[in-house]
């Protein structure tokens, strides 16, 4: 089967037309119409929709560790030998885990709050800690059901196009696919400012790096338009 570097849009909905349960499509959806990662879209609760509005509240933890001089207290970098601050020699790291909490609200499309209401309709929210979840599934559980479903959709193995390395469809995936359908779109400034607004990208270094995966396509076409073998 031919390898691939990523995730159609027509791709992904034979993924979500081989989820056998209304869960699973949804799922499969929100992740790539929303971009958003996978513990995003097993975190969003009912509390998070405005279905007025047509919003989704997504809320990301990411927890960093402060690392610190144990003579003074200055701050330091992973492979720090020597404090900066009192010149004392690093035998062992102070380490201390921080939690940052970063809210964004993103739209969602009309075919995706339907889809959202029906499942709401047929009591699919699962409740755990006081709040009603859409997902009532862990990472390890999205992850398998994802690769599962790719699999059943008959699609291939995906190629790193710096590394070379092959990865199977995983949920980040699909927000890679947004992400790259999004460039494909509009590259323009503007576009790459609000595509990194809706991914949480705090560099938009790391949102830059989709534009290389999209313009693939034109390296392609130029190399057919002069008979260039592909490098």
């Amino acid at each position: 089967m031919t390898t691939k570097t990523y995730v159609e849009p027509d791709e992904v909905q034979v993924i979500e037309e081989a989820a056998e349960y209304l869960r699973d499509k949804l799922l499969i959806r929100l992740l790539f119409r929303l971009g958003c990662r996978v513990s995003e879209a097993l975190g969003i609760g009912l509390e998070d929709i405005n279905f007025e509005q047509g919003t989704v509240t997504i809320e990301h933890l990411k927890v960093r560790i402060k690392r610190s001089c144990p003579q003074c207290g200055a701050r330091l970098s992973k492979m720090a030998k020597f404090c900066p601050n009192c010149g004392g020699r690093i035998e062992k790291l102070v380490t201390e885990p921080r939690e940052h909490r970063r809210r964004r609200m993103l739209p969602v499309d009309d075919d995706t709050l339907r889809l959202i209401k029906e499942y709401v309709a047929q009591d699919g929210p699962v409740t755990r800690n006081g709040r009603k979840l859409l997902f009532g599934i862990s990472r390890s559980h999205a992850w398998k059901l994802v690769t599962e479903l790719a699999s059943q959709a008959g699609l291939g193995e995906l190629v790193n196009a710096e590394t070379g390395k092959v990865h199977r469809v995983s949920p980040h995936r699909f927000r890679d696919a947004f992400a790259i359908h999004a460039v494909k779109v509009d590259d323009s400034g503007d576009g790459l400012r609000l595509l990194q607004e809706h991914l949480g990208h705090q560099s938009i270094t790391t949102t830059m790096k989709y534009r290389k995966v999209a313009l693939q396509e034109q390296r392609e076409w130029f190399n057919k338009l002069w008979g260039c073998r592909e490098t």
